[in-house]
């Protein structure tokens, strides 16, 4: 009696498991509009590995046609995630290093990034949730010494908005319609010429999934109008991850996401203030022109959001 309690749970929860995986994949696939879809679109990964549970399961209970199928959808799961870990080469042109940062406000310890793009000889910095406080702390920390052109549009809370540089910003553009800032500005690089920069943060899904989706959808447009014959970089906190399709959108055509260019695998940035480690990536560099050959995540103290760093290789015109 005992052993059939324990084979049927067994079949239960790996069928549960399974069919958890199932969906993940169709999360990840699918690009559907309603709010709790979408929210989980970001954890697809996590429900994806409930298949290889179910194939476990249901192998120790000898259900042969159930594993196969369990094993078709664990097969599948790790189809739609395999480039993310497979780099896909490099360029040969000049390299510099970017980083993106969510501040949580004036939340982030300044001294801490300025640290950090010191060591980490960080050319252009992209920096979301910028408030007027955190611009002037940042510059007392010395940002200002170490990368002495900016573009900024600072803000309430959320809203703000910037980018510091190594190299001289011309052409500095604010996009209107949007609920928080959406930047840009050209960098002259020496030895490859102007280099188009984005800084970007569009609305979370938990604002309005509606307001989500449009405003990827028309940064879209704003990107594909970026000038074709330079390089273009785009650091923001893009409130999506790899698993949503408007994001895998975005990263197509002309552009790439940096983390799959390098083959980072899953960096996961959000949430840093929680009890429990970050569990999804929205943090994300897209390139144009340009090449990732090394992408990783940075501890920033005070925010809820790991920084990105990112080394590119950048082709010249």
């Amino acid at each position: 009696m005992r052993s059939r309690v324990v084979r049927v749970g067994t079949l239960l929860v790996a069928g549960a498991a399974t069919a958890a995986g199932a969906l993940g994949v169709a999360l990840h696939v699918v690009g559907w509009s309603a709010e709790p879809l979408v929210l989980a679109a970001a954890g697809a990964p996590y429900l994806m590995g409930g298949a290889i549970l179910g194939a476990v399961g249901f192998a120790a209970t000898r259900q042969w046609v159930a594993t196969g199928a369990a094993v078709v959808v664990a097969g599948l799961g790790i189809a739609t995630q395999a480039p993310l870990y497979v780099a896909d080469g490099g360029g040969d042109g000049p390299a510099i290093t970017v980083m993106q940062a969510n501040l949580l406000f004036d939340g982030a310890d300044p001294a801490v990034l300025v640290a950090q793009v010191r060591a980490r000889d960080v050319a252009v910095l992209t920096v979301n949730e910028l408030t007027r406080a955190a611009v002037t702390e940042l510059g007392r920390a010395g940002l200002d010494d170490v990368l002495p052109y900016r573009y900024l549009a600072p803000g309430q809370t959320a809203s703000g908005t910037g980018i510091w540089s190594r190299f001289p910003l011309s052409d500095t553009v604010e996009y209107d319609g949007y609920v928080l800032n959406q930047i840009s500005a050209t960098a002259t690089v020496p030895e490859v010429g102007p280099v188009s920069v984005y800084a970007v943060h569009p609305v979370p899904p938990v604002y309005d999934v509606g307001v989500w989706a449009d405003e990827l959808s028309r940064l879209g447009d704003v990107l594909r109008r970026s000038p074709a014959d330079r390089p273009v970089i785009v650091g923001g906190d893009f409130n999506a991850t790899y698993d949503h399709a408007r994001f895998r959108a975005l990263a197509s055509g002309r552009f790439a996401d940096a983390a799959a260019q390098a083959g980072a695998g899953h960096l996961v940035t959000y949430p840093t203030d929680k009890r429990l480690p970050p569990l999804v990536g929205i943090d994300h560099f897209l390139l144009a022109g340009a090449h990732a050959t090394a992408v990783a995540t940075v501890a920033l103290p005070g925010a809820d959001h790991r920084a990105l760093v990112a080394r590119v290789v950048l082709d010249r015109r």
